[in-house]
């Protein structure tokens, strides 16, 4: 008699060949038709980038710049425009079960945490992260054991089409093609990028000219805008707080050692954060 519990269906397919993949619960493996098999770690996580998807032996961040990251962004420095991002879904969640949100370039998975924290239906949200960096992705799935996170590439993501309610991404490259794919007829996409004034004094520091960012988010084809908010407030992080913003951004490839020297020496420094925050609707092509 066979005893083996049935292959349950999941929302990831195949990233070799696109068939649709389900989890072999004993074995805690996923597998297609063609018997591809990925294995799911023992943080909870699943990696489906393939190898010859990669461009290096470890693509993304490093631990490095992840624990820059993480020492500064536990320190709740970016908090505002994390209930930003909260209060706005909740201005669209639908009234489902469980609405499918996706963080897409989800790191070690500070957005995804505060979502849950913050916004007024967390039990109504089934959360999934993404992430080219499997050192990122394995400490998400450490700290978060409710929501599903893989290892995979933004440009080629590796989830059934018309999945998501909701895809919200912080800063993080997209593919405007699988985004119109993975979010649901009438669903939602959010952005987070700069504000004109972002980061200014920190690059008054590197730059010899500074210059404000546009307003104006980038919308992918197929996706109307219809509501955006700025979200606008300073911090005074302390020199340890300050080398791990630096480390975190692309300034850090600018920032001379003498000048990354001058910045861990000031005994204070105010620093504008500026974010624009996007919400759009797939509308279709």
């Amino acid at each position: 008699m066979n005893t083996e519990s049935p292959p349950s269906q999941t929302v990831y397919i195949c990233p070799l060949c696109n068939s649709p993949l389900n989890h072999q619960t004993t074995q805690n493996t996923y597998t297609c038709s063609n018997r591809h098999s990925f294995d799911c770690a023992k943080e909870g996580y699943i990696n489906l980038l393939p190898v010859h998807h990669k461009h290096s032996k470890e693509p993304g961040d490093n631990k490095a710049m992840l624990t820059a990251r993480r020492l500064f962004l536990e320190a709740g420095f970016y908090e505002p425009l994390a209930r930003a991002i909260a209060l706005m879904i909740d201005t669209v969640q639908p009234l489902t079960p469980k609405a499918h949100i996706l963080d897409l370039g989800c790191g070690e998975g500070y957005y995804a945490r505060k979502i849950i924290e913050l916004c007024k239906r967390p039990e109504h949200i089934q959360l999934y992260g993404n992430d080219i960096s499997k050192f990122a992705i394995t400490a998400a799935a450490k700290k978060q054991k409710t929501a599903q996170f893989i290892v995979a590439s933004s440009n080629k993501l590796p989830y059934a089409t018309d999945t998501f309610d909701i895809v919200y991404r912080v800063f993080a490259p997209s593919d405007a093609t699988e985004l119109f794919r993975l979010i649901k007829p009438a669903g939602y996409l959010l952005t987070v990028t700069p504000g004109p004034r972002h980061l200014w004094q920190l690059k008054e520091h590197i730059y010899t000219a500074v210059t404000e960012h546009t307003e104006d988010a980038e919308i992918p084809p197929g996706f109307t805008p219809i509501t955006s908010q700025r979200v606008s407030y300073k911090i005074s992080p302390d020199a340890a707080h300050r080398e791990a913003l630096l480390e975190m951004t692309p300034f850090a490839w600018s920032a001379s050692e003498a000048i990354k020297d001058t910045l861990k020496r000031l005994t204070e420094l105010d620093i504008e954060a500026d974010f624009i925050v996007t919400l759009s609707v797939k509308s279709g092509l």
